[in-house]
């Protein structure tokens, strides 16, 4: 069993910067690959970016690349999301993800934990 939880939202601009975190239990946590995916009000929930068990590999959704950083710190057991250029359509609810299967996969949602979500809001 892994629980994971997320902080680091909260309210700002645009052009503004915001480094998620999320915090995983067990110490099988290093042999999970990561993900974050948001929810905007009023759609689905969409992939963000993941990150290999090895962290030697990582994915992003075309909407954020070359502005989202996703990097994993293993003797905290904590994945991160630093984002940069933040625009008002990255508002959302950002939900970290753990699964036992490849980056790839959890791109399409084969994931086998979720955090409870923490709001980012950016005001343009």
């Amino acid at each position: 069993q892994v629980q994971l939880l997320e902080s680091g939202g909260g309210l700002v601009q645009a052009g503004a910067s915001l480094r998620l975190s999320c915090v995983g239990s067990g110490r099988t946590f290093s042999t999970y690959a990561m993900g974050w995916f948001r929810q905007a009000p009023g759609k689905e929930r969409e992939f963000v970016s993941a990150i290999s068990a090895s962290g030697g590999m990582t994915h992003y959704a075309d909407s954020v690349k070359g502005r989202f950083t996703i990097s994993r710190e293993y003797a905290k057991g904590t994945v991160y999301l630093q984002m940069n250029s933040l625009k008002a359509e990255d508002t959302a609810v950002y939900y970290c993800a753990a699964s036992l299967l490849d980056i790839i996969r959890i791109r399409n949602g084969m994931v086998n934990y979720w955090g409870q979500g923490t709001p980012v809001t950016v005001s343009s």
